[in-house]
């Protein structure tokens, strides 16, 4: 089993930055694991998802080249930054494991088994 616990979400302005943090514990092997984002009265959006092993990194088009995702496999833990942020970057940030098995859609919901309870973020003017 997994468990993903994410923090680091909060408020801030337009064009600045956050860093989100996504811990993970549990024993079961991970092939990928990867961020989405939810709005009100919106579904889940596919932010970015990296391959845990090779590092292989993938992104929305709407956050790509101002969000970087990454990893650190000694502490279990995944990272987003994200800079130049926009108020349509509002949402809460969701962390997501895929343990069973090697998905070749990594941008889709329903690749990931694992889901850690969200984090928020707010970008105001």
């Amino acid at each position: 089993q997994v468990q993903l616990v994410e923090s680091g979400g909060g408020l801030v302005q337009a064009g600045g930055s956050l860093r989100l943090s996504c811990a993970a514990s549990g024993r079961t092997f991970t092939y990928t694991m990867g961020w989405f984002r939810q709005a009100p009265g919106k579904e889940r959006e596919f932010v970015a998802a990296i391959r845990w092993t090779t590092g292989s990194t993938y992104y929305g088009d709407s956050v790509k080249g101002r969000f970087t995702i990454s990893r650190d496999n000694a502490k279990n833990t995944m990272y987003l930054q994200m800079n130049s942020l926009k108020p349509e970057d509002t949402a809460v940030y969701y962390c997501a494991a895929d343990t069973s098995t090697f998905s070749s859609s990594p941008s889709r919901v329903y690749a990931y088994d694992y889901w850690g309870q969200g984090t928020q973020v707010t970008v105001s003017s």
